[in-house]
């Protein structure tokens, strides 16, 4: 029996559950085609199961990482192109795992709102689950959470976890084999990424350009599109780089680019030496690094720069992974290698000049 004045319903509170059901019937056949051995990704259980003996491990350590794809949101929410953020998503998390040794198992997405656009959430979950099959990584469950009153309209957060696992004694880096003379292979990345953006947001606002505007960089594409440019899904191409037996270590250059990132792989005692002139810079970074007026080392420290994946080998084995990385789809070059440390100078050294800043 109704006690109160006026009825309210938790739709009448701005959360529609029919809606939620009905993304649940949209996603559940995007997860379920990111069955692997361990998981059939079937949505609806309180939790997603997996089976590590299934997926072949013998002695295994998990992996786990976390991440969002930061304000890079803003900018798909204001051109609506929602096609392309869930590879986001799942990229700066599987890549994390990767570069462990690791293989990407599962994936779990949250995405919260304010009001659920179906349309929208659907589109970004089929990016999610597009780049879970590419990674080898079964989508097994999620949550979305509409909260009025929290978000604008139109905005929404996303957030990734993922688990891999790597036998135990294949655990990367392996800093204790790293030696003076080992080579450093450099991934070619696909533009910033997913970092950054608070800084590209700026710089696209002071330029008085809309994101429908032919990108300044690539007159091909608008603004918009240009930006979004997904980030690379790395798994594929570091697991054969890694099968080669060469690689020592590798590292996901996120924020905080190759000066931040690197040293996290690096022994005491060694240093990295970087040359600048080994590859071409991208001109999305050029025309940043213009607009804002930032200086080499400012953008070294802020963006990949071009550089996305790094790998360490022995000097004479950078050929056989370099090719790996490139029968995977990558584009890969040397671009540097590492040297006893100096006490004053940073873990990371650069020579030459980048191009175009």
């Amino acid at each position: 029996m109704t006690t109160g004045r006026n009825r309210l319903t938790y739709k009448d509170a701005g959360v529609d559950i029919d809606a939620g059901d009905a993304l649940v019937d949209r996603i559940a056949p995007m997860a379920k085609t990111t069955a692997r051995p361990g998981a059939d990704a079937t949505l609806g259980g309180f939790g997603g199961l997996f089976d590590l003996k299934a997926a072949g491990f013998r002695d295994p350590l998990l992996v786990a990482s976390t991440d969002g794809v930061g304000t890079k949101l803003k900018i798909a929410i204001e051109t609506r192109d929602f096609r392309t953020i869930g590879q986001d998503l799942v990229a700066m998390c599987v890549n994390d795992i990767v570069v462990q040794g690791a293989e990407p198992l599962f994936f779990l997405d949250y995405y919260a709102t304010g009001a659920l656009d179906v349309d929208a959430a659907a589109t970004v979950v089929e990016g999610v689950a597009r780049a879970c099959r590419e990674s080898g990584c079964a989508l097994i469950g999620g949550e979305t959470a509409e909260m009025p009153g929290l978000y604008a309209k139109g905005d929404f957060d996303l957030a990734g976890f993922a688990v891999g696992a790597v036998e135990r004694g294949a655990v990367l880096p392996k800093t204790e084999t790293m030696k003076e003379g080992d080579v450093v292979v450099g991934v070619a990345s696909s533009g910033a990424h997913s970092n950054g953006f608070s800084l590209v947001r700026r710089v696209a606002g002071a330029s008085g350009l809309s994101y429908a505007r032919p990108a300044p960089f690539a007159k091909d594409r608008s603004l918009g599109e240009a930006l979004l440019a997904p980030t690379r899904l790395y798994v594929k191409s570091a697991l054969a780089a890694i099968r080669t037996g060469h690689v020592k270590g590798l590292a996901h250059i996120t924020g905080g680019g190759l000066t931040e990132n690197l040293p996290r792989v690096l022994p005491d005692g060694l240093d990295a030496e970087i040359d600048l002139s080994a590859w071409k810079l991208p001109g999305v970074f050029a025309w940043l690094a213009r607009e804002a007026g930032l200086d080499a080392p400012e953008m070294l420290r802020t963006f990949n720069c071009g550089v996305g994946l790094v790998a360490i080998c022995a000097a004479g084995h950078e050929s056989a992974v370099i090719a790996a990385f490139e029968q995977a789809g990558e584009s890969a070059f040397r671009i540097g290698a590492l040297a006893p440390a100096r006490e004053t100078d940073p873990k990371v050294r650069y020579n030459g000049a980048l191009e175009g800043v």
